[in-house]
């Protein structure tokens, strides 16, 4: 039996080491790498736990008032070239008092806006976006433009005298959280063109004119989501993800076509609870 001469012994020791690298990279990869990965989310979700088990902001009313309104583009404004509109004026109040009852740098707000805003519809029915809607105009249609972003920041109200001075027909809000955030969604040119038909010579300039119209209400329906961020006074960012559904009828007469719906829900629970962003 003739035995086997290795010629090159130096290419052989190569190869295993080559072959122990590799084995080496492979443990790391897939048992010691994945343990330490797994031990570190496991330990950043108990931080995030502990952090939130108090929650210091959270959402705990909801106000919703949809109406409509009709544009008359005509001449002279002869109910012959209209254009029909859908909006829903939202509030949307913080407590920042349940868990801290006094007026801190914790639970206090130095900076919010809101983004990751998202709208999805029943149909295709007109063009929808959401801007601000200044406070005092609530529950009364206003036209406000089209954002330039998906992004909406917020001046931050500090002292009485800047209260005092400040423009509420931009976006405003009170650090001490004492005033509602205030939304628009505005769902515009549901119908373009749109002509007073007959001899009839008005029109409902109020959610009436959706079923003078003959539009159907369940095409108008639609889902709204954004996230609420806010930074405190200890330079601490919060975020709530918002999420709900608008019908504009309700049943049992409970509908837009009485001129306006108006909604007051009271949040209970842990759904819109902000979560501190752990860093």
């Amino acid at each position: 039996m003739k035995k086997i001469k290795v010629k090159n012994t130096k290419l052989l020791f190569a190869i295993f080491i080559m072959i122990l690298c590799v084995l080496a990279l492979c443990y790391y990869n897939f048992i010691f790498y994945a343990s330490y990965a797994k031990d570190i989310y496991t330990n950043q979700v108990v931080k995030i736990a502990e952090q939130n088990e108090n929650p210091i902001f959270k959402v705990h009313r909801i106000m919703l008032y949809s109406g409509a309104n009709a544009i008359d583009k005509s001449e002279n404004e002869t109910l012959k070239d209209l254009s029909i509109c859908q909006y829903t004026d939202i509030a949307i109040y913080i407590d920042n008092t349940s868990y801290i009852y006094d007026i801190t740098n914790e639970n206090t707000v130095k900076e919010l806006y809101i983004d990751n805003i998202q709208v999805s519809t029943n149909s295709d029915l007109g063009h929808q976006y959401i801007n601000y809607k200044n406070a005092l105009d609530f529950a009364k249609y206003k036209y406000i433009e089209n954002p330039n972003s998906d992004r909406i920041d917020y001046t931050i109200v500090n002292t009485n005298e800047q209260n005092e001075n400040s423009d509420y027909s931009n976006p405003t809000f009170y650090t001490d959280c004492s005033n509602p955030i205030t939304l628009e969604y505005m769902n515009k040119d549901i119908v373009t063109n749109y002509s007073v038909s007959g001899d009839s010579s008005t029109i409902s300039f109020n959610g009436k004119v959706l079923e003078e119209a003959g539009i159907n209400l369940n095409d108008l329906g639609y889902t709204l989501s954004f996230d609420i961020n806010l930074v405190n006074n200890l330079d601490e960012l919060f975020t709530c993800h918002v999420k709900f559904d608008v019908s504009l009828d309700k049943g049992d007469g409970n509908s837009i076509s009485k001129g306006y719906l108006y909604e007051n829900n009271t949040v209970s629970g842990t759904e819109y609870e902000f979560l501190k962003v752990v860093k």
